[in-house]
């Protein structure tokens, strides 16, 4: 069954973080909102592309421009399934905007499926609902998961209607993940490629 996601982009937002779930969610037959504060629907937000090069820390280059497809001032989230969080620089100051942290707690209090990746849990510790959650993220945002009272796993975590990943790496599991909290089923054998006579 077709259901309604939101997902919160930004200015440089992770490039794989935002496109991947963008489209799969899609694909599978999800309606997608992609929303930007002070954005309307044709803007664009940058994107970052991190990669893991075998230093102290990922390394950024530029992206893409994502396009949004909705107005970010025409969002009522009771309207909306689920959230989709992802990613790279933009958590960082979306977690500034009232409106922002209030989207993401009415999903939270609304015990609605939310999947966030990597940097995104900055939104959620921001917004102050991962008291007693089992999650991840980035690692380098441990701390910040557990000083907002939440417990941090490695790996694709589940607890409940929330979804975490580390990082794009992850896309498989989470999105599996992901898919799965939603309900949404997919038919394995219509989605074969039939096979080549002899």
């Amino acid at each position: 069954m077709s259901q309604q996601i939101l997902l919160l982009a930004g200015d440089f937002v992770e490039d794989y973080e935002v496109m991947v779930p963008f489209q799969a969610l899609q694909m599978v037959g999800h309606e997608v909102h992609a929303v930007c504060p002070e954005k309307e629907s044709g803007d664009t937000c940058p994107t970052a592309i991190h990669d893991f090069e075998g230093d102290q820390t990922y390394t950024e280059k530029p992206g893409h421009n994502f396009e949004l497809n909705h107005d970010f001032d025409a969002v009522d989230p009771s309207e909306y399934d689920a959230l989709v969080v992802p990613g790279g620089r933009a958590p960082e100051y979306l977690r500034t905007y009232d409106e922002i942290i209030e989207i993401v707690r009415h999903f939270f209090e609304a015990e609605k499926p939310v999947a966030s990746l990597c940097h995104g849990v900055q939104l959620l510790a921001a917004a102050d609902v991962l008291e007693g959650r089992t999650c991840t993220g980035y690692p380098a945002l441990e701390v910040d998961v557990t000083i907002a009272g939440g417990e941090w796993e490695d790996g694709v975590t589940r607890d409940g209607n929330l979804v975490t990943g580390q990082a794009w790496p992850d896309h498989p599991d989470w999105l599996a993940e992901f898919l799965d909290v939603l309900g949404t089923e997919i038919d394995h054998a219509d989605a074969a490629p039939a096979a080549a006579d002899d």
